[in-house]
C-alpha cells in the first residue's frame, strides 16, 4: 500500500475569510494529504476589515506539540506561515527540531510585511529569529517587501528587473534556504513567480489581474507545500501553482468578487485532486 502522506500546517486561522488555514486545510487535502493543523491565531476574519475577533494562540502551541509527540506523529512536510511573536517563531524551531528528520521538507512562508513596509507588529527581534528560522527552509516562499527585509537591503520596488531577483535569490540562499520563490513579482501587465534553486533560475509568469485579492500567497503557498511533498520539484510546483491561482483570480473577478473574500478556489478543486 502507498504510504500516506502528512504536513503539518503552522498558521492563523480566520474563519469568515479564504487565507492562511481555512486555504491551506482544504487544497492540502485536496491534493491526498493529511492536513494537520496548528493554529497559531484564532480570528473571526483576516485585519484587512474594519473589524475583528483574535486570540493569540502562542501557549496552545506547544499544547499542540506535546499532543502529538505523545500520538507519534510523523510529517512529511512542515508548513509555516504567520507568526504572531518571537515566541511563536521559537516554537516553530523546537517543532522542527522534534518532529523532522532527513526526509521531511520543510516550507517557509515569512509573513512580514508587503508593498514596501514590514508589518507595524513585526519587532526587530522577530526579524533576526525569522531569519535564524529561515535556515531551516527546503522552500522559502517570500513576497519582495520580506526577501529584501531578510537580506537587509532596500525595497526592490514593483517592478526589479531579472537581474535584481537573481540577486536576491542568491542573498536568501547564503541565509541557508535550500530554494528560493519569491512571489508577486510584478512587470508591465504580468506578475510572476521567480524560482532559483540549484544554481537555476525560472519565472513563471501570468496575466495581471485588475484587483489583487487578499490571501493569493496563502492559496500558491498550500499548492507548492503540497506537490513539493508529493516529490514534485520546485519548478513543477510553482508553474501549476502559478496557473491555478491566475485562474482562480481570473474566475473570482469575473463573478465580482470584493478583494478581502479572497479567490474563489473551491470551483477549481478538481484540478488538485487530478494530482493524486
Amino acid at each position: 500500500m502507498n504510504k500516506e502522506l502528512r504536513v503539518a500546517a503552522i498558521n492563523d486561522l480566520s474563519g469568515a475569510s479564504r487565507c492562511s488555514l481555512t486555504t491551506a486545510l482544504p487544497i492540502i487535502s485536496a491534493m491526498g494529504i493529511n492536513c494537520c493543523v496548528m493554529p497559531t491565531a484564532l480570528l473571526s476574519n483576516h485585519t484587512g476589515y474594519s473589524s475583528f475577533f483574535f486570540e493569540d494562540c502562542t501557549n496552545q502551541m506547544q499544547e499542540f506539540s506535546d499532543k502529538w509527540e505523545n500520538l507519534e506523529l510523523h510529517f512529511d512536510c512542515i508548513f509555516s506561515g504567520f507568526l504572531g511573536c518571537a515566541k511563536q517563531i521559537e516554537t516553530v524551531e523546537h517543532f522542527i527540531d522534534k518532529f523532522a528528520d532527513e526526509k521531511t521538507k520543510i516550507l517557509i512562508d515569512p509573513v512580514m510585511g508587503d508593498n514596501g513596509e514590514i508589518y507595524s507588529t513585526y519587532t526587530d527581534e522577530m526579524c533576526s529569529k525569522m531569519k535564524r528560522l529561515v535556515k531551516r527552509a527546503d522552500v522559502l516562499t517570500p513576497n519582495l517587501t520580506e526577501a529584501c527585509s531578510l537580506c537587509g537591503i532596500e525595497y526592490a520596488g514593483e517592478h526589479p528587473d531579472d537581474r535584481t531577483l537573481i540577486q536576491i535569490c542568491k542573498k536568501l540562499l547564503e541565509l541557508g534556504a535550500k530554494s528560493v520563490v519569491l512571489t508577486g513579482c510584478k512587470c508591465e501587465n504580468y506578475i510572476s513567480n521567480y524560482v532559483y534553486s540549484g544554481n537555476e533560475g525560472r519565472k513563471y509568469s501570468s496575466e495581471l489581474i485588475p484587483k489583487y485579492f487578499t490571501g493569493t500567497g496563502d492559496v500558491f503557498a498550500s499548492i507548492v507545500c503540497a506537490m513539493i511533498t508529493k516529490g514534485k520539484s520546485v519548478f513543477e510546483a510553482v508553474e501549476f501553482a502559478t496557473d491555478f491561482v491566475h485562474r482562480a483570480a481570473s474566475y473570482s473577478y469575473s463573478i465580482g468578487i470584493t478583494v478581502n473574500e479572497g479567490i474563489a478556489f473551491e470551483k477549481f478543486l478538481g484540478l488538485l485532486t487530478a494530482q493524486i
